[in-house]
């Protein structure tokens, strides 16, 4: 039996992320003591489910001046050439290289590219179902900052490590 048989409801097509049903989140350790968080307000994505759930395909797109951390003079900083370069590297892109189940999760591997650095990524994902033209998948991975260029080296004020969830809901294109 293959894993698409064993999802209830599982559809084959090209879905659309819904951004007002969506949110693409991340926390990074702040002082070594606490963590900050926030999230991106645009972004997009496509989802292509094929009739082998592992031969399906991810692809997403953040705006990364939309960066919201509750905190103007932060985002500013970080979309500035100390952080983001949001002006010369205005997106984020994660393009999908295979998908591999692991137990009741899946492992999206995929190329992410930040600050016009390209790495890559796993991507653990969780999905939440399908429901007539909707999907819903929640995913988690762990990037280190500094492997992209974004910050400075160290960690003491701003953790290296930044946690990015993915909690999406997309329709199926008609």
């Amino acid at each position: 039996m293959t894993a698409t048989a064993q999802i209830p409801g599982y559809t084959t097509g090209t879905w659309d992320i819904d951004p007002v049903h969506s949110d693409i989140l991340f926390s990074v350790r702040h002082m070594g003591v606490g963590k900050s968080r926030g999230r991106f307000g645009a972004f997009s994505a496509e989802i292509v489910t094929a009739e082998d759930l592992l031969q399906s395909s991810v692809t997403a797109t953040i705006d990364v001046s939309s960066i919201d951390t509750r905190n103007a003079d932060r985002d500013a900083h970080v979309r500035s050439a100390d952080f983001f370069d949001a002006e010369q590297h205005p997106t984020a892109t994660f393009r999908s290289t295979g998908i591999r189940q692991d137990g009741e999760d899946y492992l999206i591997d995929g190329d992410f590219t930040l600050k016009g650095v390209t790495k890559p990524v796993t991507l653990t994902a969780e999905l939440n179902g399908f429901s007539e033209n909707l999907l819903g998948i929640s995913a988690t991975t762990t990037i280190n900052r500094t492997d992209f260029g974004v910050g400075q080296a160290g960690g003491a004020v701003v953790g290296e490590k930044i946690t990015i969830t993915l909690d999406l809901e997309a329709q199926l294109r008609a």
